[in-house]
């Protein structure tokens, strides 16, 4: 057997297109001491990859021209050499996998799936980076409180569908903005009590005033851009933002964000703006995964799935989930679940 892999091809120009991106074959790995070969069932396609795509400074390390492009799965193992690990135990790997069929993984790369803990693919939803993003965000960085008015963008993606949940959990009057009338129409299922499509608003920031007339306490933000700017004139005194992403600005991502200003608004509420990475509460992973795993059992928390088919759809699923042509998770099937 081979292993197939998509190679970053070069740079991407505004938004990316297929063409960004190469398909190669290549031997499959060998394991050494203190490794597992894994192969892939699900890979992951999510926004935060855009960044890694751009030759500007970011976070964390890029990927460049030649390099196998950056990204999560779940897999099951094929060959151990680590005690304790045998073939057929499957595993998730939130970043260190990549877009490729085959990966050898150090023990430090992957987490040991429960089934009992919940279906295979919510461990890269509720119980991966998605979940865990929504929970500190809006919990810790966001301080929600109960009786807070929260407004989400993207709030049917893979973060928004959550978030929305979560701030409903804990007392909050929920917003979602979304990009369609459909989409706005399935927003109640996931904890929103107001539903407002983008597309198909005139006067956005008349229509989140109109849905939080005394304003909003805590804006979750996954999208930068023209909802960004709608909200920042609608803010509660006290308010709290929280930029998770910048989805919106994924065709001109190395183009500077040039808009208006809001630091009357930002004085006049004495609001915070908050820059938001997960990352930065890894040390407490396990006890959000606790409460977000029990939310689940519960049917507290639900998720919506969009999967691709195949491995050729890997570049597609994610010009699928920048152009917001998804609902929910969005995840690529290489092959079938195990049985």
């Amino acid at each position: 057997m081979t292993n197939r892999q998509w190679a970053l091809a070069r740079h991407p120009s505004g938004m990316p297109v297929a063409g960004d991106w190469a398909m190669r074959e290549v031997a499959v790995p060998s394991p050494e001491a203190g490794q597992v070969l894994c192969r892939s069932i699900y890979l992951d396609v999510a926004p935060y990859m855009r960044g890694r795509i751009s030759p500007q400074k970011n976070y964390a390390a890029g990927v460049s021209p030649g390099d196998t492009m950056i990204g999560g799965a779940i897999a099951e193992v094929v060959e151990s050499r680590i005690d304790g690990i045998a073939p057929g135990q499957l595993v998730v790997s939130d970043f260190n996998f990549g877009w490729q069929e085959f990966a050898c993984l150090q023990a430090n790369d992957f987490r040991l799936v429960d089934p009992e803990a919940g279906p295979l693919r919510a461990w890269l939803d509720v119980l991966g980076l998605n979940g865990v993003t929504a929970y500190f965000g809006l919990l810790e960085r966001g301080a929600m409180r109960a009786g807070d008015t929260v407004l989400v963008s993207a709030a049917s993606g893979s973060v928004g569908q959550l978030v929305g949940q979560i701030a409903k959990i804990a007392g909050g009057k929920v917003i979602g903005v979304t990009s369609s009338a459909q989409k706005a129409l399935e927003l109640p299922g996931f904890g929103y009590d107001h539903a407002i499509a983008y597309q198909t608003t005139r006067d956005l920031s008349a229509a989140i005033a109109a849905a939080a007339p005394k304003g909003i306490d805590l804006f979750f933000d996954n999208t930068a851009g023209e909802i960004h700017d709608a909200v920042m004139q609608n803010l509660a005194p006290q308010a709290r933002i929280v930029i998770c992403g910048t989805v919106s600005l994924a065709g001109k991502f190395d183009e500077p964000d040039i808009g208006q200003r809001f630091l009357r608004q930002i004085l006049v509420a004495r609001a915070e703006v908050k820059g938001f990475l997960a990352v930065d509460y890894a040390a407490h992973y396990p006890i959000a995964r606790r409460r977000l795993g029990a939310w689940m059992r519960e049917s507290k928390l639900q998720s919506r799935y969009d999967i691709a088919e195949g491995f050729d759809a890997v570049p597609d699923a994610f010009i699928r989930l920048l152009t917001s042509q998804n609902t929910g998770k969005q995840l690529v099937q290489v092959r079938p679940e195990p049985d």
